[in-house]
């Protein structure tokens, strides 16, 4: 009986120890991104950067871009903090409304991902470590009644404001990067927060100043450095703790030939980024096309197990690049002779149906919801679709996508 009684109370330490820390068959989940700002592709692929590498020999690289589609509605500047509200909303500009600098007017009924993060785990940490006080205030839109009031809880900012500890001499931007990457790792070490945003700004400060010169691209390895720091804090934490990490590094925008010094158009150089991402399960979309700065948001969203209201979720403009997904790369096009829009897309795997929805309102811009009207089922396979709109007739129709694993959307603007 004693025997059987020693036998029962080590079954039950096993089960209990199966919740225990480090034991846990499910690892807690982390994302960290970093944005280097103003760094093409071109220089990028050409400088000695040993720790990016690291993170790409441990996941994997691709070019990206920003921008939205040229001449399209989604057309964007490629400019820093419109660059930065992409990945942070997942959505181009058309949507979140910044379109420079001075971000005067952010929509913030796009959900930012740390608000729609903390909105399902509230018990969990956000954190941002910033060389650039705006990406917190404006663009995440901290303590804002229109964001709900959400507050970050972990900020290390506004060190650009201190001109006492730096003073706006030669090379105080890099001062303030160092500091930023250095509280960024001390941070990660010991807090751990489970969803952080890295921001390195004095790249770009350097390109605007010197173009594409050796200046530039010693700036390029000092930023390489900072990120080193992450890095290794990012693998201690695996290393010892029972957690799993999305790391992804990337850069809001390229720079303007002839000499690199600015930015701002629809030149392919300065639309064409890059993502260097460590992730397991990274899709054949990842692989083999181009993915978009709105691509992240969902990506860290599928990581971080966030469940995204349907709402929400048809107005983003990415697609994950883990896991499986069905479609990308939708189009639609108003016919005016027989009043239909025709829709293509690319189909990423054979089964499967997509169904689509009309709306011929925007109330969600205004924080209001759309009413959808289901308007065909059709094969993924397929990759396009007819839909008659003699019944719907407008200006102005959104349509949505919805495959087994994913859901795109368009605007149709009728001229």
């Amino acid at each position: 009986m004693n025997r059987f009684k020693s036998i029962l109370l080590f079954y039950s330490f096993l089960f209990l120890c199966a919740g225990c820390s480090g034991t846990d068959s499910h690892p807690e989940k982390k994302t960290i991104f970093i944005l280097v700002d103003g760094i093409s592709a071109e220089v990028i692929e050409s400088v000695e950067t040993p720790n990016l590498d690291s993170i790409i020999a441990a996941g994997s690289y691709s070019r990206a871009y920003v921008g939205g589609e040229v001449g399209g509605y989604s057309e964007s500047p490629t400019v820093s903090a419109v660059g930065y509200n992409h990945l942070l909303a997942g959505v181009w500009s058309n949507k979140h409304n910044v379109y420079d600098n001075d971000i005067e007017n952010p929509n913030y009924n796009y959900w930012n991902i740390f608000r729609l993060f903390k909105n399902q785990y509230p018990e969990k940490k956000v954190a941002i470590f910033s060389s650039w006080t705006d990406n917190r205030t404006k663009l995440i839109g901290e303590k804002l009644p229109e964001t709900g009031n959400f507050e970050m809880d972990i900020a290390v900012d506004g060190l650009e404001l201190d001109s006492l500890n730096y003073p706006h001499e030669d090379g105080y931007i890099q001062k303030i990067d160092d500091e930023i990457s250095k509280q960024a790792a001390e941070s990660l070490a010991n807090e751990s927060p489970d969803l952080s945003w890295v921001y390195l700004w004095y790249p770009d400060d350097t390109g605007h100043n010197f173009g594409e010169t050796e200046e530039y691209f010693e700036s390029i390895r000092v930023a390489d450095q900072q990120i080193e720091r992450i890095r290794k804090a990012v693998q201690e934490r695996e290393k010892n703790y029972n957690e799993d990490w999305l790391m992804v590094v990337t850069t809001d925008h390229g720079r303007s030939l002839p000499d690199g010094k600015g930015h701002g158009g629809q030149s392919e150089r300065e639309r064409t980024t890059w993502i260097a991402i460590h992730a397991d399960n990274l899709n054949s979309y990842f692989h083999e096309s181009k993915p978009a700065m709105v691509d992240i948001y969902p990506t860290i969203a599928r990581h971080m197990e966030i469940d995204i209201p349907p709402h929400i979720q048809r107005e983003l403009d990415g697609v994950p690049l883990t896991n499986e997904i069905s479609i990308s790369d939708a189009s639609a096009d108003f016919n005016p002779e027989n009043q239909s829009i025709s829709l293509k897309w690319k189909s990423w795997e054979n089964s499967g149906n997509v169904n689509i929805y009309l709306t011929t309102t925007n109330h969600f811009n205004a924080g209001e919801k759309d009413s959808y009207t289901q308007v065909a089922d059709v094969p993924v396979s397929s990759e396009e679709a007819i839909i008659d709109v003699r019944d719907h007739s407008s200006e102005f129709y959104k349509v949505v996508l919805e495959a087994p694993n994913n859901t795109l959307n368009r605007w149709v603007i009728v001229n």
